[in-house]
């Protein structure tokens, strides 16, 4: 749970607490509302009775209601002026006062003591140097996204998203925002959010090293997250099995023959044609089609297996060639090696 949250939820209880202690939530009131400050507290782990945590979460002198009446002020004299001149993004979202040469070279050496602290892994003076750029310049989109960056290494992702939004607003072609955005989402395990931004990057960079391996990341876990492998029969008691139930080939080499040598009458070592690089395509395609799944739901083959499997030794040539659908895979599988031994 990010600091920043903790502290407003301290706020809060410290405002309910003080209403039941000072009278203003009548009596009959105060059991229901002390449940609620229990219930609050435990759910964004925040303990009013902890003196370290207080130390670490307080805003005082501050308190909720000063702040909330400080916002009505600024809010009643923002309605009260002039209505604002349409402007640029960046204007728009930094003020109408251009920052002077000396506040953006102030920035500048601001900016440099936030990445000597970043080097130090001293996040927290990161965040404080770079804040203290932005408010000398607000309208640089590094200094957003260089804090953006202090903020996911502290672990405070949603303030580093943050960060990277106003860095787009000032310069909406600014990669680097958008792989800090990603980022921030893949640590928090939206990596639908993550592959937009980082996409988005790469529309603008193509080339760029950093977005292509996030987009290439978050596409991995998302494949990984959709698919849920059925179980099946053959996939619990078969040893050797692929992913989601397949048959390992050189599991069903084995079962064919993987003793080494032709087999009775002509017919190939399946363990050998493994081997063979073109025979081993054909017997992919064979899996991605289904072929080999529906061979394996043959009975006679999966008697074949079990018997194996269970030490009784290989079926003799007849019985296996007995099967018309052994039969005709083998026949292809020696059609696709008579070819693979005329190639280069």
């Amino acid at each position: 749970m990010a600091d920043k949250k903790q502290k407003l939820v301290l706020s809060i209880l410290d405002f309910l607490s003080q209403s039941v202690s000072d009278g203003t939530v009548k009596s009959d009131d105060h059991e229901g509302l002390e449940v609620a400050i229990q219930c609050i507290g435990e759910a964004f782990g925040v303990d009013p009775n902890d003196s370290q945590q207080r130390e670490r979460l307080s805003i005082a002198p501050a308190t909720l209601p000063t702040i909330f009446d400080v916002y009505l002020k600024t809010k009643e004299k923002v309605g009260a002026g002039p209505a604002p001149a349409a402007s640029t993004s960046a204007s728009a979202s930094t003020g109408s006062k251009a920052p002077s040469a000396a506040d953006k070279a102030a920035a500048e050496k601001l900016k440099q003591a936030g990445n000597s602290h970043m080097s130090a892994k001293d996040y927290h003076s990161a965040i404080d140097s770079y804040t203290k750029a932005i408010d000398l310049d607000p309208t640089n989109p590094v200094y957003f996204s260089n804090r953006a960056a202090a903020h996911s290494s502290s672990n405070d992702h949603y303030s580093a998203i943050e960060d990277a939004r106003k860095a787009l607003e000032i310069d909406p072609n600014f990669t680097k925002a958008y792989s800090r955005m990603g980022h921030a989402y893949f640590c928090l395990e939206d990596y639908d959010e993550a592959l937009s931004a980082f996409q988005k990057g790469l529309a603008l960079d193509p080339t760029n090293a950093n977005l292509k391996s996030g987009v290439e990341n978050s596409r991995q876990k998302l494949n990984a997250t959709s698919v849920t492998p059925e179980p099946t029969a053959r996939s619990a008691g078969a040893p050797g099995a692929g992913a989601g139930g397949m048959p390992d080939l050189a599991s069903l080499a084995g079962m064919f023959g993987g003793a080494g040598g032709g087999g009775g009458g002509g017919m190939p070592d399946l363990a050998t044609m493994m081997n063979n690089p073109q025979m081993m395509a054909m017997a992919q395609q064979m899996m991605a089609n289904g072929g080999l799944d529906r061979l394996m739901a043959n009975p006679s083959i999966r008697q074949m297996a079990e018997r194996m499997q269970s030490g009784g030794g290989m079926p003799s040539m007849a019985e296996m060639m007995s099967d018309p659908a052994l039969r005709d895979l083998a026949g292809q599988f020696a059609q696709g090696q008579g070819r693979g031994a005329g190639g280069a």
